[in-house]
């Protein structure tokens, strides 16, 4: 059976969902899924799954939904597979959580992200530098993308919408790694719990990033004092675990270097 993903725009009122699924069975659909996206000033947009007995009759279930008393629709397209969301969402944090060097967590995120957000493009930036780290898809370039977190930044706008109001364009901030993720969907807006998915998925990687860079830099520690006791066999003194501020410097110790990839100086 084709399956396709329907996003409505739906007045939030009792009964108002019900009258769509009922116009979908009217031709032959089966409603296997909802997800609620964005609710506010009485209308809420909801993704539904739909499986019909036939393409040909795509157009008339859009008819038959758009007859439903303010209920418009905003995009139809042919699901990839019958998946869910909440079970990607958690599948994509246990894969970031398991990579072990900050190159390839970086390239996980952009990816996974395209993946699960059905974007066209995503990439990690070096706002300071205003520098890409690590892209999937057709990215715009560089310059563009720094600006745009800038000014989105500058608009202290929530939850990844820009000054500028681009609704297929979100952005969230790795704090600790001191990166920004930005990620771009043609033809279909973010909504809001889409942007909320994107900053969680943010401080998933932002989490996993300050434990591999702690990690290396406590065994290149180790590896230094390994070779101050071979030079100097009285040194055996071992040094006290880094506070809080040299933590918080680890994190931050990863920068692009000429070549792309990610180093410790």
């Amino acid at each position: 059976m084709p399956t396709y993903v329907v996003r409505v725009w739906v007045p939030d009122r009792p009964g108002a969902l019900g009258a769509v699924a009922s116009r979908i069975g009217a031709v032959r659909g089966d409603l296997v899924g909802i997800d609620i996206l964005e609710r506010g000033a009485g209308r809420a947009i909801d993704e539904l799954v739909v499986e019909l007995p036939e393409a040909s009759l795509l157009d008339l279930m859009v008819g038959e939904i758009t007859e439903v008393d303010g209920v418009d629709v905003e995009d139809v397209r042919q699901a990839r597979a019958l998946t869910d969301p909440r079970l990607d969402a958690l599948e994509t944090a246990a894969y970031l959580v398991a990579r072990q060097d900050p190159a390839d967590l970086l390239e996980a995120l952009v990816g996974h992200a395209v993946r699960d957000f059905e974007a066209e493009w995503a990439a990690v930036v070096d706002p300071s530098a205003s520098r890409r780290l690590a892209a999937s898809g057709a990215t715009p370039p560089e310059a563009w993308i720094s600006a745009f977190v800038r000014g989105a930044r500058a608009s202290n706008c929530a939850d990844g919408a820009s000054a500028a109001s681009l609704t297929d364009v979100a952005w969230a901030d790795l704090t600790g790694a001191c990166l920004v993720l930005v990620l771009g969907r043609d033809g279909r807006p973010l909504r809001t719990r889409e942007r909320r998915q994107l900053s969680a998925l943010a401080r998933i990687a932002d989490n996993r990033w300050a434990e591999i860079v702690a990690g290396l830099a406590a065994k290149g520690s180790a590896e230094a004092r390994a070779q101050s006791v071979l030079v100097h066999p009285a040194a055996t003194r071992v040094a006290p675990p880094p506070g809080p501020r040299a933590a918080r410097a680890s994190r931050q110790s990863f920068r692009a270097v000429p070549d792309g990839s990610l180093s410790l100086p």
